[in-house]
């Protein structure tokens, strides 16, 4: 779907952001661009939609050459939302989001229609909502509308530059959640940019890890996790311990399965992310293989936990 072909962003005083990249997106994936501050991951996902030029190299979208675009077609086909989410203070909440399809000539019923279908999606009510100034919504909720918005006219490929980074962790928890959900309902080509390694495992179909321009690892998350290339990838990743997986079947409420919450697990989930769940919910969904398999509540993990740590200790003795 989006194709690097040895791109190199280089500026005029010498300094090389991206080096050589060779790297593609495939059609309906979720990358995730992460590395330290410096490494070239926003000027690598700027340069898809021609915000900033490459030096050399060719990028191809479906196939065909970026710069072969006339601009406003690329960019009116490619969603992107920023961590600054720029709405306009003055439009409603409805004219904010449609803002794209309405410059593409939608007649109005249809743009009404694809507004509230959209802020349904991210759980807004819109007999409430559509009619907001953007100053009478939380940060969370004005990032919500900025993820829908570049989902408006149902572009092939969504661009994110770091767009929970300015939250706090319960409106970033509920916007990933909100975002793994539009995922897997929507399939978008996705190019997701974040410095927080979690995300990245949270959300990720692949993740590139870059450093001074280039790719150090491109895998998985089980991947990177289980199998880092090199000591940089150890150290960015942080402590197996701290990613130490747990099976949550055991724990599972699995008579009367409800429908799938909106907040799922995997089935085999890091010890961390299901605590850091908990902590802010009484239950969550589990998943295995993409299937609905039941729902874990509080109580039930905690147990299981324990019972493994009482495991361990007497393994240990």
């Amino acid at each position: 779907m989006i194709k690097f072909d040895q791109i190199t962003k280089k500026y005029p005083d010498g300094t090389v952001a991206v080096d050589r990249l060779e790297l593609e997106v495939r059609k309906g994936e979720f990358l995730v661009l992460i590395g330290p501050s410096g490494c070239g991951k926003t000027t690598t996902l700027k340069m898809i939609n021609r915000l900033i030029p490459y030096s050399s190299g060719e990028i191809f979208i479906g196939g065909k050459p970026v710069d072969t675009y006339p601009l406003d077609q690329l960019r009116w086909n490619i969603g992107y939302v920023l961590q600054q989410i720029a709405l306009f203070p003055h439009m409603t909440i409805e004219e904010n989001i449609t803002v794209v399809p309405e410059m593409k000539g939608w007649p109005k019923d249809k743009l009404k229609e694809r507004a509230a279908e959209l802020l349904e999606m991210v759980g807004l009510d819109p007999s409430t909502y559509a009619a907001r100034k953007p100053a009478e919504l939380s940060g969370g909720q004005q990032q919500r509308i900025g993820v829908i918005r570049a989902l408006a006219a149902d572009p092939d490929i969504l661009l994110m530059d770091e767009p929970f980074s300015a939250l706090d962790p319960v409106s970033r928890e509920k916007l990933q959640d909100d975002l793994l959900r539009l995922k897997k309902t929507l399939g978008k080509t996705t190019v997701f940019v974040t410095h927080d390694m979690q995300e990245a495992l949270k959300l990720a179909d692949r993740i590139c890890l870059m450093r001074e321009g280039r790719i150090v690892q491109l895998g998985t998350p089980e991947e990177l996790l289980h199998r880092p290339q090199d000591d940089f990838v150890r150290s960015f990743i942080g402590s197996r311990d701290a990613e130490q997986r747990i099976d949550l079947a055991p724990a599972l409420a699995l008579n009367g399965i409800a429908a799938p919450s909106a907040l799922t697990l995997p089935s085999h989930v890091p010890v961390r992310r299901l605590l850091e769940v908990l902590a802010n919910h009484e239950r969550a969904g589990v998943e295995k293989d993409g299937r609905f398999i039941g729902t874990i509540d509080r109580a039930s993990a905690f147990r299981l936990l324990a019972e493994l740590s009482g495991k361990e200790a007497g393994e240990d003795e």
